[in-house]
């Protein structure tokens, strides 16, 4: 009875003490793990986009850039068999890496303009074709500089299969790697076969049955096969550039066997309003929100500077809706990037506001004095006012702060994970209630003092009988959303931060 009674007052003064804080949002640009804009500092050409960067420079003054992109021939990668030249990479990643952001790669092992293949696979006897590309035009009787492999070629893949054991072993599974593309299969890598008797089977699949499809899902588990431990991408153009559909085999193929999508590339059709043009700037986000329940969706669009001047293909409005409509994770700066953030900052701002996930915390209900070691409700509101949800597991810490800044205490609530937030979609937001049972501190009674070990560590002092693990005093409450540790990975648009720890003030408790 009396410790019933003892409780009942606990309570009382706990509910007479009770905390409600309803955190303000910010309109700020959010660096997260698995979202945000990526700079082609390398598009297929080493001349596009980053020849104009400053060295050294990592695009912070570009709100929302998190990762940069690679986009490379095979042939720049190993000019010489087993010669690799990473550096062409490490030198401007290393800044990138010592930021916190992030690396991100497609291979190719065919171009329109270069060769793309090195040219000791075609010496060592790999089969390929010569061809012209179709916007290309070569002089009568002189050979195109263009060069197709055949792409199950047993010479050319034991060649590609090194490269790639090569490659894993600097990248696979590296923390630095937001995704890899697979890039290995049709011109730019985008799974286009060019005008040679190869491109029969991508052309007329009912004569030849079942032949693209094998050849691309040679590629798909090439890649799986060296990079388990890595998210990797393939081109909507898997399934045909202007298919549409709610869906396609090679899609779904995809998705089984744990491969992302990307769109190579929006506001790359004809002008709209074209006989030619079935679509309003791009067909496949329909394909797109089928991946993005688990999946970051990567979006490109084409070459800026060469969409934005031609009538019909380009809009600034359609520009921030492909975003919603392709539940984007990932947007392409496709462009020398300090000409377009200049050109559609406003724009941009808009889009860092829905890119991605997005956590807003809207309240957070606490008791400002508890008792040491006793479990406690905090009630919290949350809403993820991003398109996409997040696809990897994060959880809810709160931790006690010292006046120094350091931590005293945090407990984690694995029993609420992020993913279950569903995005903003339609203008519609799904709030999500959590009731966190947390405990601060944790209380040890001392083993008897003949104990060696008590002994030892307090040979002539006397000591309390109780292990004290959090003393009783005021401490800053904070929350952050990060590992199962408590460690903060997650940036959250809300004020408070305390200094950039990603941990956020909510206001005093009181530990008795």
């Amino acid at each position: 009875m009396k410790r019933t009674m003892m409780g009942m007052m606990a309570a009382g003064m706990m509910a007479a003490g009770a905390a409600t804080v309803t955190p303000k949002a910010t309109t700020e640009a959010l660096i997260n793990p698995e979202m945000g804009w990526m700079y082609y500092h390398y598009s297929n050409r080493l001349w596009a986009y980053g020849c104009n960067t400053k060295s050294g420079d990592t695009l912070d003054w570009f709100p929302g850039c998190s990762t940069i992109y690679y986009r490379l021939m095979w042939s720049d990668l190993e000019p010489e068999e087993g010669g690799y030249r990473w550096d062409i990479i490490d030198s401007t990643a290393q800044n990138w890496i010592k930021k916190g952001k992030k690396l991100c790669f497609r291979v190719v092992a065919c171009d329109q303009k270069v060769d793309a293949v090195p040219k000791y696979v075609r010496d060592a006897g790999a089969k390929g074709y010569w061809f012209e590309y179709k916007t290309d035009t070569v002089p009568s009787g002189k050979l195109p500089p263009r060069w197709e492999p055949v792409y199950d070629d047993p010479i050319f893949i034991a060649k590609l299969e090194k490269f790639l054991k090569a490659f894993a072993r600097r990248y696979d599974g590296d923390p630095s790697v937001a995704f890899v593309d697979v890039g290995t299969f049709g011109i730019f890598g985008e799974c286009h076969l060019s005008n040679t008797s190869q491109h029969k089977i991508q052309a007329f699949p009912d004569k030849y049955p079942g032949e693209f499809e094998r050849l691309a899902k040679l590629h798909l588990n090439l890649w799986k096969k060296f990079m388990p431990n890595t998210y990797l991408v393939v081109s909507d153009d898997l399934g045909g550039g202007w298919t549409k559909g709610d869906d396609h085999p090679m899609m779904e193929c995809c998705r089984e066997i744990g491969i992302g999508f990307r769109d190579d590339s929006i506001f790359c059709f004809p002008p709209k309003g074209t006989s030619k043009c079935p679509f309003e700037y791009w067909a496949h986000d329909g394909w797109a929100r089928k991946f993005a329940d688990k999946y970051p969706v990567v979006v490109e669009t084409g070459h800026m500077n060469y969409i934005e001047p031609i009538e019909g293909k380009w809009s600034a409005e359609a520009y921030e809706r492909c975003v919603e409509a392709y539940q984007a994770s990932y947007l392409s700066i496709h462009d020398f990037p300090e000409a377009h953030y200049k050109t559609h900052k406003g724009t941009i701002a808009k889009i860092n506001q829905k890119l991605g996930y997005r956590f807003e915390l809207r309240e957070v209900k606490y008791p400002d004095v508890v008792k040491r070691g006793e479990k406690v409700p905090i009630e919290s509101k949350w809403v993820n006012v991003g398109v996409a949800p997040k696809t990897k597991s994060v959880y809810m810490t709160y931790s006690l702060i010292n006046r120094d800044g350091t931590v005293a205490w945090s407990w984690t609530d694995e029993g609420f994970d992020f993913m279950v937030l569903k995005p903003k979609l339609g203008g519609v937001e799904k709030a999500q209630a959590v009731s966190s049972a947390c405990q601060f501190g944790f209380d040890k009674v001392i083993p008897q003092p003949d104990n060696c070990v008590v002994w030892s560590l307090n040979a002539g002092r006397v000591f309390d009988d109780v292990v004290v693990m959090l003393k009783p005093g005021e401490y800053e409450l904070c929350v952050s959303v990060g590992d199962v540790q408590g460690t903060p990975t997650i940036a959250l648009p809300i004020e408070g931060q305390l200094g950039n720890s990603r941990r956020y003030r909510l206001g005093k408790m009181r530990v008795e």
